[in-house]
């Protein structure tokens, strides 16, 4: 591993990005690595100039942090380059909580470097032609961006204001439901890998974060779709049953303080953005 170098992450260095995610069947475009870089920190490993790997740290305020995109060429597996760049994502994440999705094969590097598994996360995707929403949901104003974030806040317990603008950026939508005059939940769909994903979806009940995936479903008929969602939500046998069957898993792990419990009624996360960010 001497003759491998870490460096920042920058703009050169996308097509190689897109070039390891491919390999691993990640969906992720051009656009989308773009948005994970615009709101991290990454690295890559290099060898003879040639990139074969990638790290980056997400932090979400002062607190809290996730560590995602972690790839290692399959030709280098083994050789504790994968320890090396989630060791340099951690470094960089400084004294904030931590948070991440491991795969199966991940797991034990990441128990190793302090990680306790937090449950399981479920991939759903597919078309479905038709859904019919509550008539309670509505699409958002503008106005409603600092209400968004507020509750995406308090369900995530991290500041990811940067990120939901991202989300925005890159072409997302959001719909939301109102109770005696106040947000009480949302939803964002955007572009993403082959389709869209349909996430976050933040609300305080399984049935209005139903709805609100509904309402985004129908705005896309027959298009590809995706959500990532933990598997204590409830949501998974009902996506399956909507046409949306499961078709990966993850663990969540964290490290550092434990996050503080939802209490009934009060808002969730029950898509999340992506498996990197939660």
């Amino acid at each position: 591993m001497t003759d491998i170098l870490l460096e920042p992450f920058s703009d050169p260095h996308f097509e190689a990005a897109v070039r390891l995610s491919q390999a691993e069947n990640w969906p992720h475009r051009t656009e989308d690595w773009a948005m994970v870089a615009a709101v991290s920190q990454g690295f890559v490993a290099t060898k003879g100039g040639r990139v074969v790997g990638t790290a980056f740290t997400t932090p979400f305020g002062t607190d809290l942090a996730t560590i995602d995109m972690i790839i290692v060429d399959s030709s280098l597996r083994g050789q504790g380059l994968g320890r090396r760049l989630v060791e340099g994502a951690i470094e960089a994440s400084g004294s904030r909580n931590l948070r991440l999705v491991a795969t199966e094969d991940g797991l034990p590097l990441y128990k190793k470097l302090g990680f306790e598994e937090r449950g399981g996360i479920v991939q759903h995707q597919g078309k479905i032609a038709s859904a019919a929403p509550s008539a309670d949901v509505e699409v958002a104003r503008d106005e409603y961006l600092d209400a968004i974030i507020d509750l995406d806040r308090a369900a995530y317990g991290g500041d990811r204001r940067a990120l939901l603008g991202q989300l925005f950026a890159a072409g997302g939508e959001a719909v939301v439901l109102r109770d005696k005059g106040s947000l009480s939940g949302f939803g964002i769909c955007r572009p993403f890998g082959r389709g869209r994903v349909i996430g976050p979806v933040v609300a305080t009940n399984i049935e209005a974060a139903r709805n609100l995936i509904l309402a985004l479903i129908e705005r896309h008929p027959g298009e590809f779709l995706r959500i990532d969602t933990r598997r204590d939500t409830g949501l998974s046998s009902w996506l399956t049953d909507l046409g949306l069957p499961e078709t990966g898993s993850g663990v969540a792990m964290a490290r550092g303080e434990e996050p503080r419990a939802i209490r009934d009624g009060e808002p969730k996360t029950f898509a999340l953005v992506s498996q990197a960010f939660g």
